[in-house]
């Protein structure tokens, strides 16, 4: 049986891709798209022994297996099969394919990570945050743009760019927080310092950011000085349990979340609700599950030992109850997974645009894992999957009062594409 055959009998011979192979095989339409392309036995051996994502990704991360064209429209395109496949056929194309030799471990990918240590102590969450974060502020700077804000953006208009759409994230995160000229704000988990950059400069706040990647913490504080803001805004590398300072009137957790394990999230909590003061308001921003059926992230998978090792996602409703039982008031919840979608697919863009820099700068196996990362997050964004949610919470102070307002206050009175400034 040669691959092109195996490639119809698993997708049925309704894949809209073209196939191919080292055997010289080739399936699929000739005016599709995409094309996927086996380039070696080895590929095999990655689907064969880690079978999935994992070794799909190993294979591609290594060049085995090849994409060409858009690797997000050839995910989507085949996401949309429904593949049945009896086991007897299974196993007829594992023998007609190699057999055993199949099951011979081939190297893994440099880019895949096993921590060791305690989950989620200390030590082993500086390393798992070097080691997505700790890459190099050049290639981030290619992949996030001049805002080097790496988290979900909001698109108040369709014709919105990403820089508009950061300001305008930002911006967002301010007014809901309710930020006045004086006041103290901490950012948790602060990157490379976008929302400590903004509050201070727009919004004459003494804010405070904090993040365990030294790379960040470099960058951002030699931002703050070229932006004439260092009496103002300060990016510390420091674990946030070891922020001393308390009595904040906001504190803002903006994709930190994802890394503090589910076990972790009522001292995560209980310690922001300390440092928070009374009628101070607190919004968390972070990926979550579309449920709280499933367990909070199979380990074994792809995202956990390329991308964010030991990182967790929970849905909302567990992360709303134990916000609850901390202490806060909920005040407000929207999802923005919509607005996730569209900005992995412009970070997509971006690494496309310079990928023969960023092969160079990063090597061609982490690039590849960072396209694979974008396009498989951005389908999966889209496919409701995973969802982005921001809950804004307060302390009520001794009497019971929220301080918030009667009712949202934070839309702007229109949402066109020109009132955001293009970076901060």
């Amino acid at each position: 049986m040669q691959l092109a055959e195996v490639f119809q009998l698993v997708t049925g011979g309704k894949a809209p891709v073209r196939f191919q192979a080292y055997d010289g095989s080739r399936s699929g339409p000739a005016e599709a798209e995409v094309a996927v392309e086996i380039r070696s036995q080895r590929a095999l051996s990655y689907l064969a022994t880690a079978p999935g994502d994992v070794g799909l990704a190993r294979a591609y991360i290594m060049g085995d297996l090849e994409v060409q064209g858009d690797l997000y429209t050839a995910m989507s395109q085949l996401a949309r099969l429904e593949l049945d496949i009896s086991w007897p056929a299974r196993w007829q194309a594992f023998r007609d394919l190699g057999g055993v030799r199949l099951l011979r471990r081939p190297p893994r990918p440099a880019q895949e990570i096993r921590l060791r240590g305690r989950r989620h102590s200390r030590r082993r969450d500086a390393a798992a945050i070097s080691h997505h974060y700790d890459v190099s502020n050049r290639f981030y700077q290619w992949l996030l743009g001049p805002s080097m804000t790496y988290t979900c953006a909001v698109f108040p208009a369709e014709s919105t760019t990403l820089e508009a759409a950061q300001f305008a994230k930002h911006d967002l995160v301010a007014r809901k927080l309710g930020l006045q000229p004086g006041q103290r704000l901490l950012d948790v988990g602060c990157g490379w310092g976008g929302m400590v950059l903004h509050a201070a400069a727009h919004y004459g706040v003494q804010a405070l950011g904090v993040t365990l990647s030294r790379q960040q913490a470099e960058w951002a504080q030699k931002r703050i000085a070229e932006a004439g803001l260092t009496g103002r805004a300060e990016v510390r590398h420091l674990d946030y349990r070891d922020v001393p300072e308390s009595e904040f009137d906001a504190i803002s957790s903006i994709g930190l979340t994802e890394h503090i394990g589910k076990a972790q999230l009522p001292d995560y909590f209980g310690f922001l609700y300390r440092r928070l003061a009374p009628g101070g308001r607190f919004l968390n921003h972070c990926i979550t599950r579309p449920n709280n059926l499933d367990p909070a992230m199979r380990r074994r998978h792809f995202i956990n030992r390329y991308i964010f090792p030991d990182g967790e996602l929970t849905g909302v409703g567990h992360l709303a109850s134990v916000m609850h039982d901390t202490g806060f008031e909920i005040r407000h919840e929207e999802n923005l997974r919509e607005h996730y979608a569209r900005t992995l697919g412009e970070w997509s863009a971006n690494l496309e645009a310079n990928w023969s820099a960023a092969c160079a700068e990063v090597g061609p196996g982490r690039a590849r894992t960072w396209r694979l990362y974008l396009a498989g997050s951005r389908l999966g964004f889209e496919r409701n999957q995973i969802q982005l949610h921001q809950v804004l919470c307060a302390k009520p102070d001794r009497r019971g009062r929220s301080h918030a307002p009667l009712r949202p206050n934070w839309e702007p009175p229109a949402t066109s594409a020109a009132e955001f400034p293009a970076s901060d």
